[in-house]
């Protein structure tokens, strides 16, 4: 199963959702923004050493404490050495391997979006209550519709239970998805800030019930995925 994790905007918890989903689903992350990644930098070969053909992908994952990464360049120069065109085949070698792959999308709707999302079987579609995010989030979920990528869940990050379930209803109803809402705690930030799965940080955070939702929530699509017959 290879998940895009994404939702248009910048600053609305992509990286934190993937590295989350990471842990719960015991799959590879893949850092796949080119020229802004977020994610652990990693001490080896990075993902614009692999899409260069460098480097064969596994060798280029790193374990950070319980999550498994191929991590991504910072210089401008590996970015444009990288054939964003071998992603799909990268993916699906690295599903040979882990079975489950997570994709941190870049933000926006560029053309490398478009390839992400393509490459996978299902989407995540993050998004935060301001009105700019929610935005962006729609827009992106129809570009997914577009490339026959199902979005089989959304998550609604720094948000809270009472105050934002009229609107996790709303765009539930809306986009046809269960919508997860993701407390805006401490908790969350600080566990990123140190590069570890909430579930490993604060075991009693509401994200964590949270992403296990979502996680089971994907691994449900995949299964009827999976299930249903081969068309021609």
């Amino acid at each position: 199963m290879i998940v895009a994790v994404t939702g248009g905007k910048g600053g609305i918890g992509k990286s934190t959702t993937s590295w989350n989903l990471g842990r719960e689903l015991n799959a590879v992350v893949v850092d796949a923004d080119l020229t802004a990644a977020d994610l652990p930098p990693g001490t080896g070969p990075d993902l614009h050493d692999v899409l260069a053909g460098r480097v064969d992908p596994p060798a280029a994952v790193e374990d950070v404490g319980q999550v498994s990464i191929l991590p991504c360049g910072r210089t401008l120069s590996g970015a444009r050495a990288s054939k964003l065109e071998h992603l799909d085949q990268v993916l699906e070698r690295l599903e040979r391997e882990w079975e489950h792959v997570v994709v941190d999308c870049p933000a926006g709707l560029a053309r490398d979006v478009g390839i992400e999302l393509r490459s996978a079987d299902l989407a995540v579609l993050v998004t935060t209550p301001a009105e700019t995010a929610l935005v962006d989030a729609f827009r992106t979920y129809e570009l997914s519709e577009d490339l026959r990528t199902p979005v089989a869940a959304a998550v609604l990050n720094k948000a809270d239970c009472e105050t934002h379930d009229d609107l996790a209803d709303r765009i539930g109803r809306t986009l046809g998805v269960e919508v997860t809402i993701v407390e805006q705690q401490d908790a969350v930030a600080d566990a990123q800030a140190k590069w570890t799965p909430v579930r490993d940080y604060a075991l009693d955070a509401q994200a964590v019930e949270a992403y296990e939702a979502v996680a089971d929530r994907l691994e449900r699509a995949q299964r009827r995925l999976s299930e249903r017959p081969d068309t021609l």
